[in-house]
């Protein structure tokens, strides 16, 4: 005898967008089974132990907060119950040398003050105008493309539709981040502070298309501090999506994607326990897929991504240290003195900049506020590196050289970090790129250089029926909240094609799996 099931889907993964994807299909009636090869979920979301404390390891800025509003609210729960954020007044500190700096304010008009204070008048009107771009933009591709399951030129078309047509040029498609900052303004300094949004995307800001800018926008709608670290948003995430229903499984490793015909019919373990799925959603980097991480019968699903377009990798530092000197924010900048070199040293030549710029998260502070009791501050100090953790892994000697060199330019802008070796955790690319297997370290999948390049990614359906994609590598968008909504795009495209996805199965077929 057979009879209709609800479908089971196997979601690979528990990174942001996984556990969204899990959450959404298990609230829509589905059997989900979600597996994650590590203890923990997050996926880049993940923190470190020094000591007892934890460190946030991987993003650090958490913006447009209504995705996750809404994905709570749809799942009958409260976001604002279940994370505590505090709003940043401040959005980051930058410098350029020890007497050079520029804060910059979730206000806007003061913001206004304090570039005029530092570059004159002429370049606090070229902000708010650049402000108003950044809108406009942001305001063009929310929905019609930030948004769509697979972005193409004729869909963004068709979604902005004929009247607001003039828009699409409006937004500057087919020039790069670099050369529009300069139409907003003339000191050098500020356009190195403007561009680099392409960063957000692991793209270089001399390639990356000037729709970037969108990104200032979406700071200026809010940046808020996840009380426990930003860690804390994946647990409640995983939390919600097993109070809707979805199986988690760490510590289980999914090796194959089996097919029958040309459809999914089951998931396999690394122990080789295979599990009769109807539709799987994989929340891994598509150059896995591509390069035969989950089999051969799935890998020509996608396009593997070469190894020159590849994004960002980067060496980072946690670390518990005393600070001197230089009074840091929640995110402080440090900028090279040379910026096209140093995108040139990591995407042209391959190598570790010379004099890389350096991203500091204190991860005590509330805006520049470091708590009194607070001996020690946690730290994750970042510089931007290629990804070829596969092909030039980096060796001690070099990586050594690197914080030397960095921690040395930190000092020269006036920052004293009194850091321990006992407290201090290396990470290298070829250490990404082992967390995230066959991708040479990438954080974001592959560079968004050029304007074509966007509408190359492939979107939340993959050419085998019934394999479904979500993630930083499946969606153009940059940030924890696009990888987010990646995650509710491939469910809903699942929800969509619900009818060709359902099969019988015979009432005998075990159901639950447990969690080891």
């Amino acid at each position: 005898m057979v009879q209709l099931h609800a479908a089971r889907v196997a979601v690979i993964g528990a990174g942001v967008a996984g556990l969204v994807a899990a959450t959404d299909l298990a609230r829509l009636g589905y059997e989900v089974l979600l597996f994650e090869r590590s203890a923990a979920p997050g996926g880049k979301i993940r923190e470190v132990l020094i000591g007892d404390r934890r460190l946030d390891a991987g993003p650090t800025v958490f913006t447009l907060r209504s995705v996750f509003d809404q994905l709570f609210c749809d799942a009958g729960d409260s976001f604002a119950r279940r994370v505590q954020l505090i709003p940043a007044g401040l959005l980051a500190r930058h410098a350029w040398s020890s007497q050079e700096r520029l804060d910059l304010y979730a206000d806007l008009e003061r913001s206004a003050q304090a570039i005029g204070a530092f570059g004159g008048s002429s370049e606090a009107r070229g902000f708010l105008q650049f402000a108003a771009q950044a809108k406009r933009i942001f305001d063009t591709l929310d929905s019609s493309f930030m948004r769509a399951s697979r972005p193409s030129v004729l869909g963004l078309a068709r979604r902005i539709g004929l009247q607001r047509a003039p828009d699409l040029w409006n937004i500057q498609p087919f020039a790069n981040l670099w050369r529009s900052t300069g139409r907003y303004f003339r000191d050098p300094r500020l356009r190195q502070l403007f561009a680099r949004y392409a960063t957000y995307c692991g793209s270089s800001p001399f390639a990356a298309p000037a729709t970037l800018m969108l990104v200032a926008h979406v700071e200026q709608q809010g940046v808020w501090y996840v009380d426990g670290g930003m860690h804390r948003l994946a647990v409640e995430l995983a939390a919600l999506a097993q109070r809707q229903g979805a199986m988690l499984r760490y510590r289980t490793e999914i090796s194959r994607i089996h097919l029958r015909g040309r459809r999914i019919d089951a998931v396999q373990t690394r122990d080789g326990e295979r599990i009769p799925v109807d539709a799987v959603v994989c929340n891994a980097d598509n150059n896995a897929l591509a390069a035969g991480l989950f089999g051969n019968d799935v890998r020509r699903c996608v396009r593997a991504t070469p190894t020159a377009a590849r994004s960002l990798s980067a060496v980072t530092w946690n670390l518990l240290a005393r600070t001197e000197g230089f009074e840091l924010a929640h995110h402080s900048v440090f900028f090279s003195a040379d910026y096209r070199a140093e995108f040139d040293d990591i995407f042209r030549r391959r190598r570790l900049p010379l004099a890389p710029s350096i991203y500091i998260c204190a991860q005590d502070r509330r805006d520049a506020t470091l708590p009194s009791d607070c001996e020690q501050e946690r730290l994750l100090c970042l510089v931007n590196a290629p990804a070829t953790g596969d092909t030039h892994p980096f060796d001690a000697a070099e990586i050594a050289a690197c914080e030397t060199k960095v921690f040395d330019a930190l000092a020269g802008f006036g920052l004293n970090v009194q850091r321990q070796a006992h407290a201090t955790l290396a990470t290298s690319p070829a250490d990404f790129n082992r967390l995230y297997p066959l991708t040479g370290g990438a954080l974001y999948g592959p560079a968004g250089h050029g304007w074509r390049a966007c509408f190359k990614r492939a979107g939340s359906r993959s050419s085998i029926p019934g394999l479904y994609l979500a993630g930083g590598s499946s969606h153009p968008g940059p940030g924890v909240p696009m990888a987010a909504t990646s995650g509710r795009l491939a469910a809903a495209c699942i929800a969509a094609d619900h009818a060709s996805i359902v099969r019988y199965r015979a009432v005998a077929t075990p159901g639950g799996i447990s969690t080891p």
